[in-house]
């Protein structure tokens, strides 16, 4: 277990051995590293339906497997946020297992790209490769890059993601706030 000591100098991270590191020279130090996500993400029929009713996208091809065979696949398309699923597992292990010592309630994405090489659908059993592309400092921020590269079940290429990271070390958070970011909750319209 990681111990977070909170203090007035940057986060300080003390492992079991008693030996602390700064939390960002260890980012910055892992500039480079890749790993592969452990597991596939296989895209299933209704899930694709699901996160399309979610996020309020009626395109046919996301919920009629004639309307995305009419369009030259073999079944449904997801949207194109869909990938954020996976994006989402990728990102935790970095935070968990790479880039260690962050409190992931002081993370924001501001920035993406997306290169899209063919729609995600239905079957597609989809790995993930991670790239700690870049990190820097700006106005008291770490600010981490990386680079995914989604490819299907044949190794094919799906997509290639940039997301720019802003993480801050050391500091407290503000108890209102995250009593309040606690409880937030986002509804979506059926």
């Amino acid at each position: 277990m990681t111990d977070i000591l909170v203090t007035d100098e940057p986060l300080v991270v003390t492992e079991q051995a008693g030996i602390p590191f700064d939390v960002a020279a260890h980012a910055a130090s892992m500039v480079g590293h890749h790993y592969r996500v452990d597991d596939f993400y296989e895209v299933g029929r209704e899930k694709v339906r699901e996160y399309a009713r979610a996020v309020l996208d009626n395109h046919p091809a996301h919920h009629d497997e004639e309307a995305a065979k009419g369009l030259g696949y073999d079944g449904l398309i997801a949207p194109l946020t869909f990938v954020s699923i996976i994006g989402m597992i990728a990102q935790r292990k970095l935070f968990e297992e790479v880039v260690t010592g962050y409190d992931l309630s002081q993370i924001m994405q501001t920035d993406q790209r997306l290169v899209f090489h063919r729609p995600i659908q239905v079957g597609d059993r989809l790995f993930c490769d991670v790239y700690l592309e870049d990190f820097r400092q700006a106005a008291g921020s770490d600010i981490i890059t990386t680079k995914n590269v989604i490819t299907d079940q044949y190794d094919n290429l799906v997509l290639t993601t940039w997301t720019t990271l802003v993480g801050r070390t050391g500091g407290e958070v503000d108890a209102n706030i995250a009593h309040a970011v606690k409880d937030v909750m986002m509804h979506v319209a059926p």
